[in-house]
């Protein structure tokens, strides 16, 4: 979404849609769902569990702290992330809003 475009929309909308953006690649959900299963920090052994280069991981990664859903510390020559609370919990808040708002819908559509 371009700059100007942007501007039209409530902060909590871009910022919405920043993270779920970040997510829409499924080797980022892979990511996610690896530091979700790992419950702790993770420090460079993502190439030996997903199929894709260092690079290429390395640049997913990047996407996704800069979207705020994970966060990095360096320990010496390594980066190690883990999920960001506030960026998941930020998701969650807006799937549960979609969730309540269509259980309270009294029409059905389509």
């Amino acid at each position: 979404m371009g700059a100007s475009k942007s501007a039209h929309f409530t902060d909590e909308q871009n910022r919405i849609a920043n993270l779920l953006k970040a997510l829409a690649h499924p080797a980022r959900i892979a990511i996610v769902e690896h530091l979700l299963e790992a419950r702790a920090c993770i420090c460079g052994d993502l190439v030996e569990v997903l199929p894709l280069a260092q690079p290429t991981i390395s640049q997913h990664l990047k996407e996704l702290k800069a979207a705020g859903i994970i966060q990095g510390t360096v320990e010496g020559t390594s980066v190690c992330y883990c999920l960001s609370e506030s960026g998941i919990k930020a998701l969650l808040t807006f799937a549960k809003h979609l969730s309540t708002s269509l259980q309270n819908q009294q029409t059905h559509c389509c």
